[in-house]
């Protein structure tokens, strides 16, 4: 047999073997992944809540269920990181626009000052799409209880820049209102993603389609 027809021969097992060489790698990137962490403790869910959004309408823990949600903490008057985090999460929104059942919750860490109309106002200032994101105001006490909850600190600080610090955190919850979060490569969990930093966010929406692909696969273990 001639190289140039051993070569031929040699093409022709390469194109057979394609479409199975693909559907291998692909259901394994569909059905191989690692597992998001569960952050604190066993049993620790985001509690149930209640806040006013910018619509004046009231958001409780009930419009979140079934969702996957990313949550963080902002005040309107904030002259820092707050646009920066809020045009981070409008990166993230868009770019998981074409999924169902992700939502977004941010709370302002200064309810005497930012009421739903203030609210209203800073989230058109930003073009921010509410189609599934809601800004909530409410009891002073209630949001700094539940930002705890978050693993995330707030505190009104007058030597800080527009008098309060919180935390520049994005959050993952789950649809049962857990804590999640993707692994570095020494396998420690993250925690929650840094607002601020366009790697953090990007890892925060791989992680998330992680989180997505976990429910995907509990589905269809479930029909079996």
């Amino acid at each position: 047999m001639t190289t140039a027809s051993i070569k031929k021969w040699i093409g022709l097992l390469a194109i057979l073997a394609l479409p199975g060489i693909i559907y291998f790698y692909v259901t394994k990137a569909e059905n191989h992944f690692m597992p998001l962490a569960t952050i604190g403790v066993k049993g620790h869910t985001i509690p149930a809540f209640s806040f006013i959004n910018q619509n004046n309408d009231s958001i409780t823990n009930a419009d979140y269920n079934g969702s996957i949600y990313v949550a963080n903490f902002f005040f309107t008057n904030c002259p820092t990181i707050c646009p920066i985090m809020t045009n981070k999460m409008k990166y993230v929104q868009d770019k998981l626009s074409v999924y169902p059942n992700i939502k977004f919750l941010s709370h302002t860490v200064d309810p005497e000052n930012d009421n739903p109309e203030k609210l209203l106002e800073y989230a058109n200032s930003m073009q921010a799409d509410l189609t599934n994101w809601n800004f909530v105001t409410g009891d002073k006490d209630k949001i700094y209880k539940i930002a705890a909850s978050y693993f995330l600190n707030v505190n009104k600080d007058e030597l800080a820049p527009g008098g309060f610090l919180h935390s520049e955190y994005f959050v993952l919850i789950d649809k049962e209102r857990k804590v999640r979060s993707g692994m570095d490569i020494y396998g420690n969990p993250y925690g929650a993603y840094d607002g601020t930093s366009d790697k953090e966010v990007k890892t925060l929406i791989k992680d998330i389609r992680v989180l997505m692909a976990e429910y995907k696969q509990k589905e269809n273990q479930d029909e079996k």
